[in-house]
C-alpha cells in the first residue's frame, strides 16, 4: 500500500490530477484496491498515481472515467499531465505543434519525433539521458495525437540519409521504424523525402529545424539546442528558413523514390539475421 501524502493540486497538472483522482474515489466509497480491481490494475498502482509519483496514461484516464463516471474529466486532464513530463524549455513549442495547420521539419541525426516509433522513441531519449524515461516516452508518443485529429496538420519531413543508418536500439528497433516510415507512403497527411549522401553540400549544415504554419497567424520556426530551443516569428529568420528549406526539398530524392530508399536500407542494413556479438574479444 503506498503512503497517502497530502498533495498541493496547484503545485503541477501531476499533483491536481493525483488529488482530483483521490477525491472522486473517496466520493465513491472505493478503496484503491477496488477501483484498481474495476479498471484491470493495482491498488499500488492506483495509490501512485493518487500521490503523484506514476505519470496516468490516456488509457487508464479513459478507464478511471468509466469507472467513477466523470464525463471526460480524468481524458482532459491527461493531456496537460502528459505535456508537463516535456522539458520546460519544449513545452512551448508543444503547444504550438498540436495547433499548426502545416508542419515542415528537417532532421539530421534523428527520425523527426511525430512519426517515431515507442521502441525508437525510448532509444533516443535514453540516449539522451532522459532522467525520467518512462514519463518521457509516454509524452512524445502522445504527442503524435495531432496525426489522428479530424482536420491533421500537413506534415512534410526531409531527412537526411544518415538517419537510416544511425542505429537506436539494435536493428529489430531500427527495422520497425523504418516499417513505420514507410507505413506513410499512402498518407495525404505526411510526405517524407530522403536527402541523400550524394545531394552534397546543403544550406541548412547548422542542422535541423522545423518551420510551423497556422493560417492567419505568423509562421513559426522552431530550432534547439542542449537544455534550451529558439522559437522566432521573425519574418527574416522564417523568409530564410523557408528559402533553405526550399533548397532542401529540391536536393532531396523524391517520396517515392526516398520510399524505395528506405526499403533498401531495411532490408540490406537491419534484415532478419541475427543481432551482432557485443562482447569483447579478448
Amino acid at each position: 500500500m503506498v503512503n497517502i501524502r497530502d498533495l498541493d493540486p496547484s503545485a503541477s497538472p501531476l499533483d491536481y490530477y493525483g488529488s482530483e483522482l483521490r477525491r472522486w474515489r473517496e466520493e465513491a466509497k472505493l478503496t484503491q484496491g477496488d477501483l484498481g480491481g474495476i479498471v484491470f490494475c493495482t491498488g499500488s498502482l492506483i495509490g501512485q498515481i493518487e500521490n503523484a509519483r506514476k505519470v496516468p496514461s490516456r488509457e487508464f484516464s479513459e478507464r478511471i472515467d468509466a469507472a467513477l463516471n466523470t464525463g471526460g474529466t480524468f481524458s482532459r486532464l491527461v493531456g496537460l499531465v502528459l505535456r508537463s513530463q516535456l522539458p520546460v524549455w519544449f513545452q512551448e513549442y508543444a503547444g504550438m505543434e498540436a495547433k499548426a495547420t502545416h508542419i515542415s521539419t528537417f532532421q539530421a541525426q534523428l527520425v523527426y519525433g511525430l512519426l517515431q516509433t515507442p521502441d525508437y522513441a525510448r532509444a533516443v531519449l535514453q540516449a539522451g539521458w532522459s532522467d525520467k524515461l518512462d514519463e518521457a516516452v509516454a509524452a512524445r508518443l502522445d504527442r503524435q495525437r495531432i496525426l489522428n485529429k479530424a482536420r491533421p496538420p500537413l506534415i512534410w519531413v526531409v531527412l537526411d540519409e544518415a538517419v537510416l543508418y544511425r542505429l537506436f536500439g539494435g536493428r529489430e528497433v531500427m527495422r520497425a521504424q523504418l516499417d513505420h516510415l514507410l507505413s506513410f507512403v499512402e498518407h495525404r497527411q505526411v510526405g517524407i523525402q530522403v536527402l541523400p549522401f550524394d545531394a552534397g553540400q546543403h544550406p541548412a549544415t547548422v542542422g535541423a529545424f522545423n518551420i510551423l504554419r497556422f493560417g492567419a497567424d505568423a509562421d513559426v520556426v522552431y530550432a534547439e539546442s542542449y537544455g534550451s530551443a529558439n522559437v522566432t516569428a521573425n519574418p527574416d529568420t522564417v523568409r530564410d528558413c523557408a528559402h533553405r528549406y526550399d533548397h532542401l526539398q529540391a536536393a532531396a530524392l523524391s517520396v517515392e523514390r526516398s520510399a524505395a530508399l528506405i526499403a533498401r536500407v531495411r532490408e540490406e542494413r537491419y534484415g532478419d539475421q541475427p543481432e551482432p556479438d557485443r562482447r569483447r574479444v579478448a
